[in-house]
């Protein structure tokens, strides 16, 4: 296992739409282990395989809802069926989000409520999940992920100005661009 560099945005792999897994082997298996040690070690509760590189519709996900019921594991060739997001204004208390592909800044967005994952596990099972809450705000930010957008791309016009200057004052926006987490301190 591996902990694997992370791209940061403006880097083509992240703002193109990515080609379905067509097998499920130790190749896929392999990225995948490396892709939860790699999350664990940014930390993280997402990561698509276009941000460390790997242009495959595959995200894997960790979280501890407030129940304390741990939601862990792989969203491979994904479809996500969302309700419509609340009007108005994002609670930045409540709905601000971050990026491993922006490290270190945080900005607000309106996400749905629900939604509905379904996707095949490593074991080449469907499955299928009715998530709420930060649950279903994670499979849409890393969803987003494989058709190419970033959640900086959803932003307002405020806060895309903020991003632009954050972009060009730490050199990024550039092919090529990526942190490696334990290594360097960029978390998100």
């Amino acid at each position: 296992m591996a902990v694997l560099p992370i791209r940061i945005s403006g880097d083509p792999v992240l703002h193109s739409p990515a080609a379905p897994v067509e097998a499920i082997d130790n190749e896929l298996r392999d990225l995948v282990r490396d892709m939860f040690e790699t999350m664990d070690a940014a930390p993280g509760v997402g990561l698509a395989a276009p941000q460390v590189g790997v242009a495959f519709r595959l995200f894997t996900y960790s979280w501890v809802d407030e129940g304390g019921v741990r939601w862990r594991g792989v969203a491979i060739n994904p479809e996500l069926w969302v309700s419509p997001p609340p009007a108005g204004e994002p609670d930045l208390d409540e709905e601000s989000e971050g990026c491993l592909s922006f490290p270190g800044e945080r900005f607000g967005l309106r996400r749905a409520e629900r939604a509905i994952l379904r996707a095949t596990g490593l074991d080449g099972e469907q499955f299928e999940i009715a998530a709420e809450g930060w649950l279903a705000r994670i499979f849409q930010h890393e969803y987003d992920h494989l058709d190419g957008t970033l959640y900086l791309d959803r932003l307002d016009e405020r806060d895309r100005r903020i991003v632009a200057k954050i972009t060009r004052k730490l050199g990024w926006g550039r092919p090529g661009a990526s942190w490696l987490p334990g290594v360097d301190r960029l978390e998100a």
